[in-house]
């Protein structure tokens, strides 16, 4: 049988296996709604995705990501044609998540925790554009274009928790929310070990500590 890396290099038809796999997968799904069913293969390869590049980098095995996320290779070809489109929809997914979480924190914890808790998820973030970055720059030559929107929602999702922190009085009214990212992705520039999130995490409470109002 074709490994899902044929799929997606030389884009041949799925062999007969594959398509007995499918057949067979589609008779047992059959009860369930296909929408429903292939959003859920979808969310399945795109967690194993960012597990397996962080990991193992930007080229790790398609095949295992597959296996991983219990699909076969058609299904995660049909859902991403390219290594490309993966990566970018693992790097915009993380992203999603980061956005939501926002609103989801907000909902549920205090003004000042929210922003922490946020801070310590977008360390995670930095860490897959780390390993996306590269990858697409070689791919495509400027994923800028790429990360533009993504920033967008990071950028709105800190300022709307900067300013609930703001106006409950935990945070100083004249701290401007983007330093806390330059912060945190310079620590992530400068690293030079693996353990840059060790570090980025304890940031993370410094500059909570640092933007307390000044009594």
């Amino acid at each position: 049988m074709e490994t899902v890396s044929e799929y997606l290099d030389y884009r041949r038809l799925p062999p007969v296996a594959s398509f007995f796999e499918d057949a067979m997968n589609r008779s047992k799904s059959a009860s369930r709604k296909p929408r429903a069913d292939a959003q859920r293969n979808r969310e399945r390869i795109l967690d194993a995705a960012k597990q397996a590049f962080t990991q193992s980098g930007a080229n790790a095995s398609l095949d295992d990501i597959a296996k991983e996320a219990g699909v076969g290779p058609g299904t995660l070809y049909r859902h991403f044609p390219t290594r490309e489109e993966l990566l970018q929809a693992v790097y915009r997914s993380e992203m999603e998540k980061l956005a939501a979480a926002e609103r989801r924190f907000a909902q549920s914890m205090p003004p000042i925790e929210a922003l922490r808790a946020w801070l310590l998820l977008f360390v995670d973030a930095i860490e897959t554009k780390q390993i996306i970055a590269p990858a697409l720059n070689t791919l495509i030559g400027d994923p800028k274009k790429v990360f533009a929107a993504s920033h967008a929602q990071t950028r709105e999702a800190l300022r709307a928790l900067v300013k609930r922190a703001i106006k409950s009085g935990d945070i100083r009214k004249d701290l401007d929310p983007m330093d806390l990212l330059r912060a945190l992705i310079g620590v992530a520039n400068v690293a030079t070990g693996p353990d840059w999130q060790q570090s980025a995490r304890r940031l993370v409470d410094i500059l909570i500590t640092g933007s307390r109002p000044i009594k």
